[in-house]
């Protein structure tokens, strides 16, 4: 039995986070996989040296947005972009690797915005979405990782009642999304093992929320039900700066 690590991570930039120890990251991590979200470059002209990892990008049509990508020192059998519907698939969004145990899926779920504009497109977004990781959980467990870009509970957060329903991550409907994941045999891997409120992964970068421990819990290991039984352990890598939000980590034993 081996130790499988993998790192997620909303960079908030590839192009910033290079400057900001990128690479020291990706050297002290000596993650087997690691997925990057919010890339925010067109990869066929951005490229990244990395030595012994092997590359997938999903890059936004429109310069400078979202984008996704996945380094992976294990080769996979396949690699999809996308979730084949196009309403869907023009941002870059998601990455799915295929393994021989499992599949990867690196999201990076879209926000409702300021004033909750795309509400209602997250909402068809989480149930086509739903419906794709279903598809595949049909034939092998599933690992998601990513921005998920919702609290699921009030601990998940540090004010709860002043954002519930009015700030994009926290609306009933985003959280009925969660729930929906949670029901359909996956679950939520950080919370296997901690149940404290207190951890979060995203800061805005203002009034030092940070440093005051102001934040929210979006970026998650969501796995199928059925497969938490290789997890090692999942954690949140609250110390790793140079982006809004931090990495988070899950070690398997496959």
């Amino acid at each position: 039995m081996s130790t499988l690590k993998l790192i997620s991570w909303n960079v908030n930039g590839i192009r910033a986070i290079m400057k900001k120890g990128f690479m020291d990251f990706v050297n002290e991590s000596k993650a087997d996989i690691i997925c990057i979200q919010e890339t925010k470059v067109d990869h066929n002209k951005y490229q990244i040296n990395l030595n012994g990892y092997l590359q997938y990008w999903n890059s936004a049509k429109k310069s400078g947005y979202a984008g996704t990508a996945i380094f992976t020192k294990q080769k996979p059998l396949n690699y999809y972009l996308g979730i084949d519907k196009k309403q869907h698939d023009d941002e870059g969004r998601i990455i799915t690797l295929e393994f021989d145990n499992f599949y990867l899926v690196n999201a990076y779920i879209p926000n409702s915005g300021r004033g909750l504009p795309r509400l209602d497109y997250r909402k068809e977004w989480d149930k086509d979405f739903l419906n794709f990781l279903k598809k595949l959980d049909e034939k092998k467990p599933v690992i998601l990782c990513g921005d998920l870009n919702v609290a699921h509970t009030e601990i998940d957060l540090a004010n709860p009642k002043s954002n519930y329903n009015k700030t994009a991550g926290y609306t009933q409907d985003e959280i009925d999304g969660f729930n929906s994941l949670l029901n359909a045999s996956f679950v939520d891997t950080f919370r296997i093992f901690n149940k404290e409120s207190g951890n979060y992964t995203y800061w805005g970068m203002w009034n030092n929320l940070r440093q005051r421990n102001i934040g929210w819990r979006i970026d998650y290991f969501v796995v199928s039900k059925r497969f938490a039984k290789h997890i090692g352990k999942s954690v949140i890598l609250k110390d790793v700066t140079g982006s809004d939000h931090c990495p988070v980590e899950l070690d398997l034993k496959i």
